[in-house]
């Protein structure tokens, strides 16, 4: 068999077929593991919700979708909502987290869906906050208490040596608490009506779109 030789042609050729093959192989593998990954994140989004509003057993809804992208997960525990730190300055960047109210706008917990955190720093986000810790922010109501660090006057405890981390993470939950409107930030027009409607779940059945104002809507 003759030797292909080393031309220029030819090695362009070879580069082709090996990406085209290692195109294939990878979308082969999206395609197989697409589905599985789906569910995987769905079942953690469930428990989560489950978790923050602490019952194990609690129907999850399809959830509504506030202005600013978060997802409100409306229960008869109270009200789950995923929120991400609006400025998005997290020391590792994106934070994703799941925080759950009661009907008064108490945090009943939370949890952290995303981050890339460093471990042993930022990444104590998931436990610092919580009940019995230093910086817990359970029990703690965005339109009564100031949930920024102490730093900056508010009343939590930041994460040692990461400040940066504690302020995205509070932001974020302050973007859950008005997404909500349990947060003093929250549009009192609009909240008053969004709570009206999230008091009559059986309006859900014939109203497809809650307009708040010209420029506030709440999707079904």
């Amino acid at each position: 068999m003759k030797k292909l030789q080393s031309t220029w042609y030819n090695m362009v050729a070879v580069l082709t077929v090996i990406s085209v093959i290692a195109a294939s192989v990878l979308a082969y593998v999206n395609s197989v593991t697409e589905g599985p990954i789906a569910e995987i994140n769905q079942k953690n989004l469930e428990d989560g919700i489950r978790k923050v509003l602490g019952d194990d057993k609690v129907a999850i809804p399809e959830p509504e979708t506030a202005e600013d992208g978060s997802l409100i997960y409306r229960t008869e525990k109270g009200f789950a909502v995923q929120a991400k730190d609006p400025q998005n300055a997290s020391f590792g960047g994106d934070l994703t987290i799941l925080v759950g109210f009661d009907v008064e706008g108490n945090i009943k917990g939370y949890t952290i869906l995303k981050t890339n955190e460093t471990p042993g720093l930022g990444a104590k986000a998931g436990d610092w906050f919580q009940q019995g810790s230093k910086g817990c922010i359970i029990g703690l109501n965005p339109s009564k208490n100031n949930l920024t660090v102490s730093k900056d006057g508010g009343e939590v405890d930041a994460i040692t040596a990461s400040t940066i981390t504690s302020r995205s993470f509070l932001r974020a939950v302050n973007a859950a608490a008005h997404a909500a409107c349990f947060s003093v930030s929250a549009d009192a027009t609009t909240c008053a009506t969004k709570q009206q409607h999230m008091d009559k779940p059986e309006m859900n059945e014939d109203i497809e779109e809650l307009k708040f104002d010209k420029t506030k809507t709440l999707n079904k």
